[in-house]
């Protein structure tokens, strides 16, 4: 059988540029927190892992096909060419200053694309850190991960205690691939049976097919743009063309701030993050020279993790507060904006997802992203996505997950993206910024810890 992208993976596939790559990534740093000396996570190690775990993300030796004359979306098809040392990879930072540059080598592999002739994801074990910690990290193109079917492979990687789980052996064969007759054959079944499969290649075409269409398919676009978006917001720097070079920085949080900035505003976990992310925002912009007023804002896309299966991910806009100098104010804006019904919804199926028993941040930012995806760009400033975690240590080969950073794709003219993860007691953040628009990303992520610490003390009083 030939399996289709969906219409979601499809739009995805076709969002990435040479500025703009799609892949969602995550930083995990591992270890031995009770012998600083040694690591139990090598490079062969990890490979059996990988190789062990593969069938349970089968999408993850399957690469994309296209149609000929793009007369359909592209096809998946087993990769019969698969080579497991292709996509994993091995990295020293041996040395004085390994830590420091961490976050440098990350920043320069989050800025290369996938290589779309062969399965879309890679994953690097990077060697050297102090304390005989290592860490892994994953890319994994967004329209890999639809959450259901295909899961980022982070979340059948790690394990809740230190022995991985057995698994039954492999017996994976590539298929033959289909030909070029046989692909374009079968999409001509598709659209002389599916009419909407038409229409929908109609629209892709878009002003290649005729000015007529080109014309009614921006109009419906810029329509639909304007209810889906709510409108244009004013510039910021966090909007601007992108480079194809990427700065990354990361933030380490206590969950139990977060949890104390709840309890004395009676606000939710979400919304105290976000509470102080607008904070840090506000520093940061202030940190520019921008005069802010107290009325000014930023609009965010906050995705939700998942909505109610069958249905797809959705997203919600929240105004943050940026100009408003009060924390408390602050967070109460915070609040009344994402009490909306269709907040509270998907908050409770997130909840639901933290039941999950694998770890699965990393397929929950992806999905945020896909959602996000779907807004136009002049209607939003940055995207936040926000993923639980479990509450318990989790191992990658038997070395213990000490820190999970998400590494989440800047949209098109969105200079900067800021993931959270929560996990184990702590909350993560990882930002992921342009390089040439952001170059003080570091006064940002310096400015969550400045914000927490006037959050907890204006919550406190």
């Amino acid at each position: 059988m030939i399996t289709r992208l969906t219409p979601q993976d499809a739009a995805c596939y076709r969002l990435e540029s040479s500025h703009n790559p799609m892949h969602v990534g995550s930083l995990a740093i591992v270890g031995d927190p009770d012998d600083p000396a040694g690591s139990p996570l090598d490079y062969g190690g990890l490979t059996d892992l990988v190789a062990a775990r593969l069938p349970l993300v089968p999408r993850y030796r399957h690469r994309v096909r296209e149609v000929p004359f793009a007369l359909g979306r592209p096809v998946w098809v087993d990769d019969v060419r698969f080579d497991l040392g292709f996509h994993l990879r091995r990295v020293s930072l041996s040395g004085p200053g390994a830590d420091d540059r961490l976050f440098e080598l990350v920043a320069r592999l989050t800025s290369r694309p996938l290589d779309h002739t062969r399965p879309l994801w890679e994953m690097y074990l990077i060697e050297g850190l102090s304390g005989g910690r290592r860490a892994v990290l994953t890319k994994t193109h967004s329209a890999l991960v639809d959450g259901r079917g295909a899961v980022e492979i982070g979340q059948v990687l790690f394990d809740s205690g230190p022995a991985p789980r057995a698994l039954a052996d492999d017996s994976w064969a590539a298929a033959r691939e289909p030909g070029e007759a046989q692909l374009l054959a079968a999409s001509l079944v598709e659209l002389a049976g599916q009419p909407s499969s038409a229409l929908e290649l109609l629209w892709q075409a878009g002003s290649d097919a005729s000015p007529l269409v080109g014309a009614a398919g921006r109009a419906v676009e810029k329509m639909v743009s304007a209810v889906r978006g709510g409108g244009a917001v004013p510039g910021s720097p966090f909007n601007t063309p992108t480079s194809q070079h990427r700065r990354f920085d990361v933030v380490r949080t206590d969950l139990d701030d977060y949890r104390a900035i709840g309890r004395n505003a009676g606000c939710s976990l979400d919304d105290a993050i976000l509470a102080v992310v607008t904070g840090a925002l506000r520093i940061f912009l202030q940190a520019r020279g921008r005069v802010l007023v107290e009325s000014e804002v930023l609009r965010a896309v906050v995705p939700a993790a998942l909505c109610e299966r069958p249905r797809p991910a959705e997203s919600i806009l929240v105004d943050l507060p940026v100009g408003e100098p009060n924390p408390v104010m602050r967070l109460s804006h915070i609040r009344h904006a994402t009490a909306a019904g269709t907040r509270r919804r998907l908050e409770t199926t997130r909840r639901k997802l933290v039941q999950l028993p694998n770890f699965a941040p990393a397929s929950l930012h992806a999905l945020s992203v896909r959602s996000a995806s779907t807004f136009a760009d002049h209607t939003f400033n940055l995207v936040i996505t926000n993923a639980p975690g479990p509450a318990q240590p989790m191992y990658l080969g038997g070395a213990r997950m000490l820190e999970m950073y998400p590494v989440s794709p800047l949209l098109r003219n969105q200079a900067s993206n800021i993931g959270v993860t929560a996990y184990d007691g702590q909350v993560f953040y990882g930002l992921n910024a342009d390089r040439d628009a952001m170059a003080d990303i570091g006064v940002l992520s310096a400015a969550m810890h400045e914000s927490m610490e006037e959050m907890l003390g204006a919550c406190a009083q």
